[in-house]
């Protein structure tokens, strides 16, 4: 008896975690846009809303949060033609606590140019104007070849710096050749001034994402992916280093999130290999392929959309698999080792070539949605956690 009744509360708490699966409503924000390289979201405009940032093929551009699921998404324009070539990365993040978030981008992206940087790759702080509907001034940092990715991290002392990640290293063809440099930049008390850097040698080549490894209160490091697999790096006294840790080796990897499967276990999910076909989670000692049916998957974000304390993954890409499909899939985990997972559909009547996608929570409903662009779609999409509590 005490066997079948284990069975059937087994049964029924495996129903409930499936019940409590999100369902999603997309909305269409804008159905013009370019290209999509690169999402951000954060309060712009210092009103207590979530707004989102796109960096789109020659402008980069917030679209302000009407302050729920009805109403207009207004579209403000933060820069235009910075470079000849396209824009293609955004980070935006609160620095300085006053309720705003500051931004900078990458351009200049001629990624076949390694040589020549007048040519390739940019990176801007932009200078927000009191009235942030209005054009913001770029400021020039120092560059690399093949600009491609940055993210704002946090410091042990809470102050922030720049991470900013090349596509190649000087002068690399094909992925072969010199190392990609890694640039940290500190942040100037005069942020229209001067901001000094440290190079970091990866030894890397062809490196496509990068992931800040961050929980309450401390950074515990940066994960770098690329050809090699995903390499960490830290910082110390001495500046950032190479830990000598690799999460994933001798395997090529284009996207990189780290999540939380409860219970102080960690997984880290990737994108194989790089503009690649797969999904895969690592959890302890285990890999576990959660798809391998897309075809340049692009875009990947780690969180608990359940409030259940464990975090989901949610995964796109951007041309048609097999079946002529692209998309955007969340994937549900149902064990603590990492290796069950179920996929379902966000919204089957959207369709979306997913470039880039991000988690946040708009509608400050205390539930993570889920924003994502379309590359040949050419569309920005958010998609509304409709969770029941």
């Amino acid at each position: 008896m005490n066997r079948i009744v284990i069975l059937v509360v087994s049964i029924l708490m495996t129903r409930n975690a499936v019940s409590q699966t999100p369902t999603f409503n997309g909305e269409v924000i804008d159905d013009n846009i370019s290209i999509g390289y690169g999402l951000a979201a954060g309060d712009v405009d210092g009103d207590g809303k979530k707004d989102i940032l796109l960096a789109d093929k020659k402008e980069i551009v917030w679209y302000k949060n009407p302050g729920g699921k009805s109403g207009k998404w207004v579209r403000y324009v933060i820069a235009k033609d910075l470079t000849e070539q396209d824009n293609v990365c955004i980070a935006a993040r609160d620095i300085d606590g006053d309720g705003k978030v500051e931004v900078a981008v990458g351009a200049q992206w001629n990624p076949s140019e390694t040589k020549n940087n007048k040519l390739s790759g940019a990176v801007f702080y932009m200078n927000a104007p009191d009235d942030r509907t209005q054009l913001w001034e770029p400021v020039r940092l120092h560059h690399e070849v093949t600009i491609h990715r940055m993210q704002w991290v946090k410091k042990a002392d809470d102050g922030f710096q720049l991470a900013v990640l090349p596509l190649h290293g000087e002068g690399n063809a094909g992925g072969v050749g010199a190392g990609v440099k890694l640039i940290i930049f500190d942040v100037p008390e005069n942020r229209k001034g001067l901001w000094s850097y440290q190079l970091l040698e990866t030894n890397m080549h062809m490196t496509h994402n990068l992931q800040p490894m961050e929980v309450p209160g401390r950074l515990l490091g940066l994960s770098v992916a690329g050809k090699e697999g995903v390499q960490v790096f830290l910082s110390g006294a001495d500046g950032w280093a190479p830990s000598g840790n690799w999460m994933v080796a001798d395997q090529g990897v284009g996207e990189i999130r780290t999540g939380s499967l409860g219970k102080n276990q960690l997984f880290t999910a990737t994108i194989e290999p790089m503009h690649g076909t797969s999904l895969v989670v690592y959890s302890k000692d285990n890999r576990t392929v959660l798809t391998d049916k897309i075809k340049e998957g692009h875009a990947l974000a780690c969180g608990d959309f359940f409030g259940q304390g464990r975090d989901q993954v949610v995964m796109g890409w951007r041309n048609p698999n097999v079946i002529g499909e692209t998309g955007v899939r969340i994937f549900v985990g149902s064990d603590t080792e990492g290796k069950k997972w179920q996929e379902y559909t966000l919204d089957e009547k959207i369709k979306i070539a997913c470039e880039d996608l991000i988690a946040s929570d708009l509608d400050g409903d205390g539930d993570l949605d889920v924003i994502a662009s379309g590359r040949a779609t050419h569309n920005v999409v958010v998609y509304w956690n409709q969770r029941k509590k």
